[in-house]
């Protein structure tokens, strides 16, 4: 029996397995290294975050985004984006030079099972464990407005669905949203021939500004900190303190985490989007039925003025939203246990537990208890050192019949850290 599972090899499962590596514990790790970013992201496409906010985290700091670009011969600039395919790459080189190796089946159904867990592959071989830590991502909790729900695969997508764009070139498509993924979805459309229009239910788009320059004078950077998170004091916080953040009341935090960080394009994409692309604000979807061709969107402005039109795909970025009712591979028992947070997502203790005990949760789930860092990359690093410290204290405080507790914790020594975003 293992100490730990780890279900999902993104950036949170990669650094949580690394930390649980050092740590001593017995563990296995399944899932696809870096499937979201390899499957569901477009080539084009690059991270929003700095590139020195955008490290998966090893206990010892060896294994950052620098390192890697170092070894490739590349260079990882403050204010330079990175390729997103660059970055997947980088999660790679972590999981090979971080962590043990990584079973890439993936984990078709979680029970519990005294005393601790059962999973069993996608092949049908059951292991089991005295912990779980679910790191699944974003791609279960995928968010489509509801009048588009029925609609055939063909005539509307999710913008997480699409590893490539190149089936829309010369046709016509209609991108629901106003954040980063819709307007750089727009971009790559529009620069390979399509005809795009974007669909946004705000009055207005938001652009991030330029970032400053790292080396600033001291009472610039006293007055707006650089963080993982983008700048500011509000922003340092949300990116530098989660465990402070999960102190406030629980309405607070939910409201910050559903409002922070909201919808807005990054700065380097302003320029590809406003020659380029249609776009229409103020206005959302009421109604969509299939036609000859393609899809009609009934659409309601602020006002209540109708707008009509006909498109051959609609793609859908309108986020995720991180309810127990997705988590799909739980089974139906083990998920009806979970607690929930004011806002539906599962409730999370200070160690990332969850209502169940030994079953701990971590990335897009959590942010309403340790703020928005969690959407973000940014959050890895903390969330690895709390969950694993959360694991040894589970192991040790409720150990099987007839072993012997698991020893305390080894705390590596921490290095320097610009964790990512």
């Amino acid at each position: 029996m293992y100490d730990l599972l780890v279900v999902g090899a993104g950036p949170y499962g990669l650094s949580i397995a690394s930390h649980a590596a050092a740590a001593g514990l017995n563990l296995r790790v399944l899932g696809r290294p870096m499937a979201s970013w390899r499957d569901h992201m477009p080539r084009g496409m690059f991270l929003k975050s700095e590139p020195w906010a955008s490290n998966l985290a090893d206990p010892e700091g060896r294994w950052g985004l620098d390192a890697y670009c170092a070894a490739r011969g590349l260079t990882a600039r403050h204010a330079q984006p990175i390729p997103v395919e660059e970055f997947a790459a980088y999660g790679l080189w972590f999981a090979r030079h971080a962590l043990p190796r990584v079973d890439e089946r993936m984990v078709s159904r979680v029970t519990a099972r005294p005393p601790g867990f059962e999973a069993v592959t996608e092949d049908g071989e059951v292991l089991r464990a005295r912990t779980v830590a679910l790191a699944v991502g974003v791609i279960p909790f995928v968010e489509v407005p509801s009048p588009l729900h029925g609609l055939h695969p063909a005539l509307v997508s999710h913008s997480s669905h699409h590893s490539d764009l190149g089936r829309f070139r010369g046709r016509d498509v209609t991108v629901i949203g106003g954040g980063q993924a819709a307007l750089e979805t727009a971009a790559l459309l529009a620069e390979q021939g399509t005809r795009v229009r974007v669909l946004a239910r705000a009055g207005r788009l938001c652009w991030n500004d330029v970032p400053p320059p790292l080396q600033r004078p001291l009472w610039q950077s006293a007055r707006a900190p650089h963080s993982g998170l983008g700048c500011g004091w509000r922003n340092w916080f949300y990116a530098e303190r989660p465990g402070l953040f999960r102190r406030l009341p629980e309405p607070t935090r939910a409201r910050i985490a559903a409002t922070a960080l909201g919808p807005a394009g990054a700065w380097w994409v302003r320029d590809r989007v406003e020659p380029a692309v249609q776009v229409l604000l103020g206005h959302e979807v009421a109604a969509a039925r299939p036609v000859p061709g393609g899809v009609r969107l009934e659409t309601s402005s602020r006002n209540g003025e109708p707008l009509s039109l006909e498109t051959e795909h609609v793609i859908a970025a309108t986020g995720f939203r991180a309810t127990p009712d997705r988590l799909t591979l739980l089974s139906d028992e083990l998920r009806a246990s979970l607690a929930t947070a004011a806002d539906g997502s599962p409730a999370v203790g200070r160690d990332f537990e969850s209502s169940h005990p030994g079953l701990f949760l971590a990335g897009l789930v959590t942010a309403s208890a340790f703020g928005p860092a969690m959407r973000f990359v940014q959050g890895a690093g903390f969330t690895a050192k709390t969950l694993v410290r959360g694991v040894h204290h589970r192991l040790r405080t409720t150990p099987p019949t007839g072993t012997i507790p698991v020893p305390a914790v080894r705390e590596p020594a921490e290095a320097p850290s610009r964790a990512g975003g």
